[in-house]
């Protein structure tokens, strides 16, 4: 066996720049921190060839004094921690001190500083080759620039890596946006060959950091965009996330912040897919730039080399959080706030399916919080289906409806008579008379129904509607009578890990909760006593073994409330009413009326829209009127 043998300081370097240094696109952003980190207003990029050539980070921050200079660019050497108690509430984004040593292993590295506003500055330069420092005057304002040039030059193999100039500065371009996403109060510009990408000045307004994320996100996303700001448990999270119907197909606008640090967490990922989860078409993914702010106490970011991940002291208290915050934002989408903030006002959104948005739902809340029991809600099934399958509605059914629904404005009662089966004129109305979703006055092939508000034309798919409708007055009705259990005549008993066993045995009361009576009976195995009557036909044991797994991979599960939630969905499904079934004026306002008041009433259980608005601009300019 060969003699264990001390590693060079250039080797150990290089070995730590496989970590560190994975492309251009990791030095940019470690140059950028340290900007940063130094306090700096505004940060300049100059990029040749896609970095692979040059890379140029100017900033007015701090400075490094004369004397560091060479300690700058040594290995585990830093200015941002000095005990093990720095490291446990990390403010900065860097810590490590192996940044600059890494990157000026593999390039040739020069950094020109000033820490005064009047005085002569300094110059450091040092080659991968053999990682001398040579430090001389050099004129420079206050503030710091790092040159990286030849990136891999020593090392031919990691060059060989490298994709297109296209690609490389498509990936250092991302991680201007995000950086410029993570810091409003800083200006970003960024060149590319000589041409200026993006210059980016400081935000002093929520308006202007409206405008900045519509610049790094897109128009279209803060038009579909509900601003959120709420604090609970020492933990406060704001940001902006996208309506469901503006869904992505993939994962690319997905911004998520913890205490001004960019990261990718599967618990925050599983969170807000929760949130999401019967609002959302399936293989669809959501759109948010969310900011979490917490105590830095509570949360480890020394758990990945690139500092993507960390890890959260109360990982279900943060989950918990996160999940709630959004769906209770989620669910308070109404069609009644036909404004919308915008990045740009002169910026014409996309439109259409394609574009994954639909114009016209936008933020809201409740006014109807009663919650019918699930016999109520069995019985509404079958007059809903009597009631938009039959061309003459009771017209004393419909008022007991109505009146049951709690107040619903002026228009109720007295621009919409139970009786009334004809369209109603809107221009014998005031406008804050006219509901959201407005008045119906046709429908179309037996699926669609046609209405009108004050901004135009409404499309309502009926059948989407309704099974909404009813599928959240059925999760009323189960939320609160309860989860109702029974007894097993025979327990089933389940092989186990004993890890699983003994969170089992930890969470017994979650169990209950759940309508679950798990017990442990042996050191791999448990015994299920008691489930939930709806899951009765259902495979309790992949369903406990799935409950398992959520407990240890998040602390939390909500497969149980999946489960029950399918059941209640196919449900509102099979009971909502059908395509081609004729129904009159006074039928299509009493769904209209239903949806202005449902939680989530913008998409069906499966996440397809319900409904979308045509303004009377879109119109003209669709006919060229005015042209």
């Amino acid at each position: 066996m060969s003699r264990i043998k001390l590693l060079s300081p250039r080797l150990a370097n290089q070995i730590a720049a496989g970590e560190v240094v994975e492309r251009p696109a990791s030095v940019i952003k470690e140059l950028v921190e340290n900007s940063l980190d130094a306090g700096a207003s505004r940060i300049d990029v100059d990029i040749e060839s896609g970095g692979v050539k040059l890379m140029r980070v100017r900033d007015n921050g701090g400075g490094i004094a004369q004397d560091d200079m060479p300690l700058a660019l040594s290995r585990h050497a830093t200015s941002k921690i000095y005990e093990l108690d720095d490291l446990e509430n990390v403010t900065s984004m860097g810590f490590r001190g192996e940044a600059l040593a890494s990157i000026s292993s593999v390039s040739r590295l020069c950094i020109l500083s000033n820490t005064q506003v009047q005085g002569a500055g300094w110059k450091a330069e040092t080659e991968g080759r053999d990682m001398n420092v040579e430090v001389g005057p050099a004129p420079h304002p206050q503030g710091s620039t790092v040159e990286v040039r030849d990136l891999f030059f020593n090392t031919p193999a990691r060059r060989k890596f490298l994709r297109a100039e296209k690609t490389e500065f498509n990936h250092l371009e991302e991680v201007i946006k995000r950086q410029s996403l993570a810091r409003f109060d800083v200006g970003f510009h960024l060149r590319h060959n000589g041409k200026v990408i993006h210059a980016l000045k400081a935000c002093d307004s929520q308006l202007e950091q409206e405008r900045r994320v519509a610049s790094v996100c897109g128009p279209a996303f803060m038009q579909n965009a509900l601003y959120i700001d709420t604090e609970a448990m020492g933990l406060r999270l704001w940001g902006w996330v996208a309506l469901p119907t503006f869904s992505r197909s993939q994962a690319d606008l997905q911004h998520f912040y913890v205490n001004g640090r960019v990261i990718r967490d599967k618990l925050v990922t599983h969170a807000v897919r929760q949130a999401y989860r019967d609002v959302l078409f399936h293989g669809r993914h959501p759109a948010f730039v969310l900011y979490l702010e917490c105590d830095p106490a509570i949360v480890d970011v020394n758990v990945h080399p690139t500092k993507h991940e960390v890890r959260f002291r109360d990982g279900r208290t943060v989950h918990d959080f996160l999940f709630r915050s959004l769906h209770r934002l989620l669910a308070d989408v109404r069609p009644d706030a036909q404004h919308m903030p915008t990045g740009d006002n002169n910026a014409q959104p996309a439109s259409g399916i394609g574009a994954g948005e639909f114009a016209g739902q936008a933020a809201m809340s409740l006014r109807n919080d009663a919650r019918p029991s699930m016999g109520q809600v069995q019985e509404q099934l079958t007059g809903y289906g009597e009631l938009y399958s039959s061309n003459t509605a009771d017209a004393g059914n419909l008022q007991s409806r109505q009146s049951g629904a709690g107040d619903r404005g002026a228009y109720s009662s007295a621009n919409f008579a139970a009786g009334n089966a004809t369209p109603i004129n809107l221009s014998d109305l005031e406008t804050d008379e006219i509901p959201p979703l407005g008045f119906a006055i046709a429908q179309l092939k037996g699926i669609y129904i046609l209405a009108e508000n004050a901004n135009g034309l409404v499309l309502v798919d009926m059948h989407a509607a309704h099974e909404r409708i009813t599928y959240e007055r059925m999760k009323q009705a189960r939320a609160g009578e309860g989860i109702k259990a029974q007894p097993l005549l025979v327990p089933e008993s389940v092989a186990v890990s004993q890890r699983e066993a003994d969170y089992a045995e930890q969470n017994a009361e979650l169990f209950s909760q759940l309508g679950l009576a798990v017990e442990r009976a042996g050191p791999e195995t448990i015994m299920i006593r008691q489930i939930p009557i709806i899951l009765q036909n259902g495979n309790v044991e992949q369903l406990v073994r799935d409950v398992l797994a959520d407990l240890i991979e998040h602390g939390s599960s909500d497969r149980i409330e999946a489960h029950i939630n399918e059941i209640l969905g196919t449900m509102a499904c099979h009971g909502s009413v059908r395509a081609n079934r004729r129904l009159s004026i006074t039928e299509m306002n009493a769904l209209l009326r239903d949806m202005e008041e449902t939680e989530r009433s913008g998409q069906c259980n499966h996440g397809r829209p319900t409904w979308t608005q045509m303004s009377l601009d879109e119109l003209d300019k669709l006919f060229l009127r005015g042209q």
